[in-house]
């Protein structure tokens, strides 16, 4: 019997890991340079047919897969934008976001969403914001001077959108907050409206508050009494909390209330139907803002402000590229209009005039 001390002494081969594939490579087999495989890559660059045919058919023999990463070690960019917006945001949000991501993905961009609690929550996020190197900031969110010069100084082109700042000129898209309300009021006051409220945004949105802004200063210009203001937070439920505290003395209840945004006019809407039997709009006129998708439903088909989201998102996008290509361009503010959307909800009739003596007769 053998001795075990002779047995031949085996090892176990660990294997190699296949060598990925690089542009060299599929260059080589394709028969083209290696700026011809990144452009047929690169979203919008110039490629004939025929090679990127090659290039394609080059990339599955071998497997290739480009590194976005060791691209942007070449390009000094990240290729990345950072999208910064509030948790209490509006449902038209989602819209933004949808468009902005159609216009940076045809450039080979990609979004980085970051969302903060409260507007004036920001400087731990953008602290988040330096580390992953972007290219450029969209914020739909409060900034401050110091905020904006932070950017600067890390030389991060930034775009405001639906914000802009008092104390210096920034690059921004933005909807005309006080107009469309001033527009809301004098639609509704045509209409023989005369005791207005406000359900107001959060303190910290500069968008609900230039909206109540807008809407009371209309009020008062109008020769109307001051319109009652109760703070809301976005949701339903403020809609409903705001309505109750509106209607505590139904002696001076309203006959017209303005909402900040389209889920609390919603809500204001079905608390007045539901649990204050008022006649929505023979007896109370609602109106809302943003003109979100709920708001077109047959059981609301709310009176409210649509906002040009498709086009604002676009010109966001347009600035922040222009930007991130060319550093040196001088602010520029681009502002948009809303549509008024006359719905169900308010009472948009002109009042019928006193009759006169002779027609009393």
């Amino acid at each position: 019997m053998a001795s075990k001390k002779n047995l031949p002494v085996t090892s176990e081969v660990t294997p190699q890991k296949k060598r990925s594939a690089t542009s060299y490579d599929v260059a080589m087999l394709a028969g083209v340079s290696q700026s011809a495989v990144s452009r047929c890559f690169k979203p919008g660059a110039s490629v004939s047919p025929e090679t990127r045919a090659r290039v394609l058919k080059a990339t599955k023999e071998l497997d290739y897969i480009p590194n976005a990463l060791a691209r942007s070690l070449i390009t000094r960019r990240s290729n990345l934008v950072a999208v910064l917006i509030s948790n209490l945001t509006n449902l038209y949000y989602p819209e933004v976001l949808s468009e902005l991501s159609k216009q940076f993905v045809s450039k080979g961009m990609r979004i980085l969403l970051f969302t903060v609690p409260h507007e004036s929550d920001i400087d731990q996020t953008i602290t988040q914001i330096w580390q992953y190197q972007v290219d450029g900031v969209i914020a739909a969110t409060r900034l401050s001077l110091e905020h904006v010069t932070e950017f600067e100084r890390h030389g991060i082109p930034l775009v405001l959108y639906n914000r802009t700042l008092a104390e210096k000129s920034v690059d921004a898209v933005v909807c005309d907050q006080i107009e469309g309300a001033r527009i809301l009021v004098s639609r509704l006051a045509a209409a023989g409206h005369q005791r207005f409220a406000i359900i107001s945004g959060p303190t910290d949105s500069v968008v609900g508050q230039e909206r109540t802004r807008g809407a009371r200063e209309r009020v008062l210009e109008l020769g109307l009494r001051e319109p009652q203001v109760v703070m809301g937070h976005y949701d339903y439920q403020s809609g409903v909390n705001g309505l109750r505290q509106l209607m505590k003395n139904r002696a001076s209840a309203p006959d017209a209330i303005i909402c900040g945004n389209d889920i609390m006019a919603i809500g204001c809407i079905d608390a007045a139907r539901h649990e204050f039997r008022i006649d929505v709009p023979k007896m109370l006129s609602v109106a809302g803002f943003d003109g979100v998708e709920p708001s077109t439903w047959m059981s609301h088909n709310l009176t409210t402000l649509r906002q040009p989201v498709q086009k604002m998102a676009q010109a966001a996008a347009e600035m922040l590229l222009s930007l991130i290509d060319n550093h040196t361009s001088s602010p520029e503010k681009r502002v948009f209009s809303a549509q008024f959307i006359e719905g169900g909800t308010s009472r948009l009739d002109h009042p019928v005039p006193p009759a006169t003596k002779k027609e009393q007769k």
